[in-house]
């Protein structure tokens, strides 16, 4: 059996991010996959193949945050670029604290992202 490819996973309520992000995310040469929510990607049970998450803070049902504390919870570690509409920097500065890495607000940059995407993805 071919084992599946390793993805960034994006994971929005905003169905024009679940729509935009994986086409931009594909032109930086990375492959993704969107999902409407945290319980829909854990639901996929592809966390072995997961090498970034790209995801919304301001979830109905899990939030960001949340999936983070489950993830953490089962052990395990995913870097994660938050992204969010509802933040300021110095909210952001707490999260990269967190061991989130990086947080972008929306509405953010093609560059802002690939720079965020990088920076996470550095062996």
């Amino acid at each position: 059996m071919m084992q599946q490819p390793a993805y960034i996973a994006v994971i929005d309520d905003d169905e024009s991010i679940r729509e935009s992000l994986p086409d931009l995310i594909g032109m930086f040469g990375y492959v993704a996959r969107a999902f409407s929510s945290a319980e829909e990607y854990l639901a996929a049970d592809l966390l072995d193949q997961t090498r970034c998450l790209v995801l919304d803070i301001g979830m109905s049902g899990m939030s960001g945050i949340e999936l983070q504390q489950e993830l953490t919870r089962r052990g395990r570690t995913i870097p994660i670029v938050f992204i969010t509409a509802q933040g300021d920097e110095q909210f952001c500065r707490q999260l990269r604290r967190s061991g989130s890495v990086e947080c972008l607000l929306k509405p953010f940059t093609d560059t802002a992202l690939l720079d965020a995407l990088e920076a996470v993805l550095q062996p």
